[in-house]
């Protein structure tokens, strides 16, 4: 019988649930606490979610973007990571379940952050590909590459731009920036690698259904995005929804179809709430009702952090916050204070979000970026986003090989190691359903 192993100790333990951006920093605040941190995830690494469009597009190796939690956490003492899923929770016993056991906590913290969020469209679930996790950005990867070699094969004017039409839905950082490394691919990579089809045979589509880009940026920058896209090649459309998608055919709300073998989904997120939880303190995009200690509500020893809890206590966010990264950090540093204060039988602080700034990356030279009153845009904002997500990734390795890949793309317009690594690009609506299911 499979058994977490897990030290007995008479300090209080703290189970985190997700290495994300929230589990991670909750666990090393709490590097020198007396207490025993057990940190759990499904996969064995810390995956950096922001450049993970970069992988799908190969510009970057998945290695790149990822780090071995253990090696994270490889001198604080106080830490045990189990590789498990979970499956339920017992509030009542203080116990978590998971696929390799039991566990008993004292305080447990769900940061198991977030998926693709598909409103309830079963066609569209079932055949458009959506980008949440470091195996579905390989297998785009495979997938695109894939598209490319076999229209190589076909005559068929109509069948060739089926495969070369990419569609990106939901106008946010994410599809922006998804659709400018699309429209790079088509103006720096398919001239060298396939002369013999036409540029004008491969179209570049942005869908966004409200009625400018990026929807919590200024007025001016989201115009300015606008125009940059339009620049590069791409076709944005605004105002318009996705009606359906049957794996060939986009028909949108407007009436218009776009004939694609190739719908990228990030229009929308929706937590992944555990087995256990009471079902009426869990809203329908899968978040969980927290208080303003990141308590679930009902609860004072379990607690929600990042894309997975919901805090209405900030006017400036009446839905809650933002599902962005630096939600979650900020939540899971004020969850480790709390913790000290609550063991110290000290009053513990609601949480205050410090808003640090927004930012997208366009293409080559282009990004816009809001931060501390100021609005970028175009080459230095471009640099800004560089250097901001270079000192965000984890190790040295990582920040050294990334920054001399992003060099070496620059001066050469060169893009990634272009291979199909096997053949499960064809399976990739399969392979989505297994990793989100």
């Amino acid at each position: 019988m499979i058994q977490p192993n897990i030290p007995e100790t008479t300090q209080p333990r703290i189970v985190i649930v997700g290495g994300g951006f929230g589990g991670v920093n909750l666990a090393k605040q709490l590097r020198n606490a007396p207490v025993q941190v057990v940190l759990l995830d499904r996969n064995n690494y810390h995956l950096f979610q922001p450049l993970l469009y970069q992988v799908s597009t190969a510009g970057l190796e998945p290695d790149s973007i990822a780090f071995p939690l253990r090696g994270i956490f490889r001198k604080q003492k106080n830490l045990v990571f189990r590789m498990a899923e979970v499956t339920g929770v017992r509030d009542t016993e203080n116990i978590l379940e998971t696929g390799i056991g039991e566990i008993h906590y004292d305080y447990l913290v769900f940061a198991t952050g977030s998926n693709t969020n598909f409103f309830g469209n079963k066609n569209i679930e079932d055949n458009a590909i959506g980008m949440k996790s470091l195996i579905e950005a390989v297998q785009i990867r495979n997938y695109v590459v894939k598209q490319f070699e076999e229209s190589l094969l076909l005559k068929d004017t109509e069948e060739i731009k089926s495969k070369l039409n990419f569609v990106m839905v939901g106008g946010g950082p994410t599809g922006v920036e998804l659709a400018g490394a699309f429209a790079e691919l088509r103006k720096y990579i398919m001239p060298k690698d396939y002369p013999s089809l036409p540029q004008d045979l491969m179209n570049v589509y942005l869908i966004e259904a409200g009625p400018k880009l990026l929807a919590s940026f200024n007025e001016k920058t989201s115009q300015r995005t606008l125009e940059a896209l339009q620049h590069i090649g791409v076709r944005v459309m605004t105002n318009t929804g996705v009606k359906e998608y049957d794996g060939k055919t986009v028909t949108l709300s407007t009436g218009e179809q776009i004939h694609t073998q190739s719908l990228l989904w990030s229009a929308g997120v929706k937590g992944i709430p555990v087995k256990g939880i009471p079902a009426d303190i869990v809203l329908p995009n899968g978040r969980i009702l927290v208080n303003e200690l990141n308590q679930i509500k009902g609860y004072t020893n379990i607690y929600a952090i990042g894309d997975i809890a919901q805090m209405t206590n900030d006017s400036r966010f009446p839905k809650g916050y933002p599902m962005v990264a630096q939600v979650a950090i900020q939540q899971g540093k004020n969850v480790a204070h709390n913790i000290r204060l609550s063991l110290e039988n000290k009053p513990m602080r609601g949480f205050n979000y410090k808003d640090l700034g927004s930012m997208a990356t366009i293409g080559r030279n282009r990004a816009v970026a809001e931060f501390a009153g100021m609005r970028l845009s175009g080459y230095f904002a471009w640099i800004v986003w560089m250097v901001v997500h270079l000192m965000s990734l984890l190790g040295f390795r990582n920040k050294l090989v990334v920054f001399i890949n992003w060099f070496y793309r620059y001066f050469t317009y060169e893009r990634g190691t272009r291979i199909i690594i096997k053949r499960g690009a064809a399976n990739i609506v399969k392979l989505r359903q297994s990793v989100n299911g």
